[in-house]
């Protein structure tokens, strides 16, 4: 297997192919394959970015039927027939089945495009700079998501400071503190040194900072705190949206809207580059042109996200992965946390983690991701010190494939401890 061209020739900053060192020609499902023949179970799923599985039939013959009749491919924001039924379907059969009443902004085709066009938007909106993100918040890398960001790794390539973001303490590093009358605190004591944020970032499930889930009291406290004072609330459902966490929107559990939404990931259906940022129409106060891009309008991601939608409502994936959650839950509780008590288990719907830190080896976690690989299983690492393993397969997973996935993690985690 020849990897030489990518080890002489492609910058260092290359990273999951160093845990993952093979070359891959194929995937479907969730599954891999590579130039050896060699079969992976997939419980990395792009990052989130193919939910459906990797070249799902219904999906894919939605884009060879639109390529074969010589589709426009690159229209800018100009109308087209691709973006017409994705707004149509989207707002439809998303949007308002939910009662959820948005504008679709289309950004930038990454996560973090959306998240500064939230911010940019924010601040417009309400005259402030100041924002309030969470310690363990993951956003993006481009400069504005990146201070947003708290991982010192990911800020110290930024070369420059990064400002106008106050981070709180997220309410699982501190039980004690009442994250919400903390904050509350900040804005109204003049001795706090702490403007008025124009907005409030969260997620509801910090997936980069080590699968921590929101309880939903403190999501609709959050609501509830940015409505008392005028600040707008945005969620970051790029990687945990799109059915990930069990509902497509992830804080639908809550029963709580927020102001925008930004996602990204698997709303392109396919791995198809797109991301999207819903925003309250109120709030919808932008000139032509204020945020744009020049690949914001591929249509192949507008036709891949409205059949990735019709195939996540025919298959009923919602309750198809709030089902398999409880697969991978019973399993890992049984056959997994009884190797160890210092094993720590946290997760929803088909994101799950399984934490390492207590056992105070910062490189446990690399090395049963390494093992996993060995094994012929892909998968990924989180969290503080990165030391929470990530399960998050293709919510279309097999329940045969998801078990054997799961075995092949036991039998890494027995090797290396």
């Amino acid at each position: 297997m020849n990897t030489k061209p990518f080890e002489q020739y492609e910058s260092e900053v290359r990273s999951y192919c160093r845990h993952f060192p093979t070359v891959f020609v194929k995937a479907k499902g969730a599954e891999f394959t590579d130039e050896n023949g060699e079969k992976y179970v997939d419980f990395f799923c792009g990052a989130g970015a193919v939910n459906y599985g990797h070249n799902n039939d219904y999906i894919k013959s939605k884009l060879i039927d639109y390529l074969s009749a010589d589709g426009i491919l690159h229209a800018l924001d100009m109308y087209t027939v691709p973006k017409r039924e994705f707004i149509e379907t989207f707002e439809n059969k998303i949007l308002k089945p939910r009662g959820y009443d948005y504008k679709i902004q289309f950004c930038g085709p990454t996560g973090t495009n959306a998240n500064e066009a939230a911010l940019k938007l924010a601040r417009k909106v309400t005259g402030r700079q100041n924002v309030f993100a969470m310690m363990g918040a993951f956003h993006g890398m481009t400069l504005g998501s990146l201070a947003l960001t708290t991982d010192m790794s990911s800020r110290a390539g930024a070369g420059v400071p990064l400002h106008d973001v106050t981070h709180i303490p997220a309410p699982y590093m501190f039980p004690e503190l009442d994250t919400i009358a903390y904050m509350e605190r900040l804005i109204t004591d003049d001795h706090s040194g702490i403007e008025k944020p124009a907005a409030l970032f969260i997620e509801t499930i910090q997936a980069e900072g080590g699968i921590m889930v929101m309880s939903e009291d403190w999501l609709r406290r959050c609501r509830e705190f940015c409505d008392k004072y005028g600040i707008v609330l945005v969620c970051d459902d790029i990687q945990v949206g799109c059915c990930r966490s069990g509902e497509f929107f992830s804080f639908e559990r809550a029963g709580i809207k927020p102001d925008i939404v930004t996602m990204s990931k698997s709303i392109g259906g396919y791995g198809m580059p797109m991301a999207i940022a819903l925003i309250d129409p109120k709030l919808d106060i932008w000139k032509p042109g204020e945020h744009n891009g020049t690949f914001r309008g591929n249509q192949l991601s507008f036709v891949a996200a409205k059949a990735g939608l019709e195939y996540m409502l025919e298959h009923n994936v919602e309750a198809e992965t709030k089902r398999k959650g409880e697969i991978v839950k019973g399993y890992i509780e049984k056959e997994i946390l009884t190797l160890d008590s210092r094993l720590e288990l946290r997760g929803r719907g088909l994101i799950w983690g399984i934490d390492f830190e207590a056992f105070g080896d910062d490189e446990l976690s690399e090395r049963v991701i390494d093992a996993c690989f060995k094994n012929k299983l892909v998968i990924e690492g989180a969290g503080r010190k990165n030391s929470v393993v990530k399960l998050m397969p293709p919510l279309v997973i097999e329940d045969e494939l998801l078990l054997k996935g799961l075995e092949i993690l036991k039998k890494s985690i027995v090797e290396c401890l």
